[in-house]
């Protein structure tokens, strides 16, 4: 997202989430203020995931979905990077810092593919 409060928004929800987990009431306060910044600027993807995510949280009262399996990729490899979490080990803090961590970079094309993955995890 290029909007600075948009910016500002995302990294408040980064901190409270790394300082106290998920709190569902301000969470889902901050989540739908961000959805509002993302309609302005008129980004469908990121307006479904933000109204999914927390509608997610609302029913519940945590994050259940896994952070998305990287596909892959041969540079990855040879740097050897460690895989991302598997289905059956969510950590439902550390899977919602990520997808907000992805609205910062909407530019990056690995970034856009994640949150259309998180959108059909959201979905199913």
């Amino acid at each position: 997202m290029e909007n600075k409060k948009a910016l500002k928004l995302i990294d408040k929800i980064l901190n409270d989430l790394e300082k106290s987990g998920i709190n569902t009431d301000t969470l889902i306060e901050d989540l739908k203020a961000l959805r509002s910044y993302a309609l302005e600027q008129q980004v469908p993807l990121v307006v479904k995931v933000l109204r999914l995510t927390y509608e997610h949280i609302q029913e519940n009262d945590s994050f259940l979905i896994p952070i998305p399996d990287d596909e892959p990729i041969e540079e990855q490899e040879e740097e050897n990077e460690t895989p991302v979490a598997k289905n059956e080990d969510v950590n439902p803090v550390e899977s919602l810092m990520y997808l907000v961590s992805l609205l910062k970079d909407l530019k990056n094309k690995m970034n856009v593919m994640d949150l259309a993955d998180y959108r059909d995890a959201l979905n199913a």
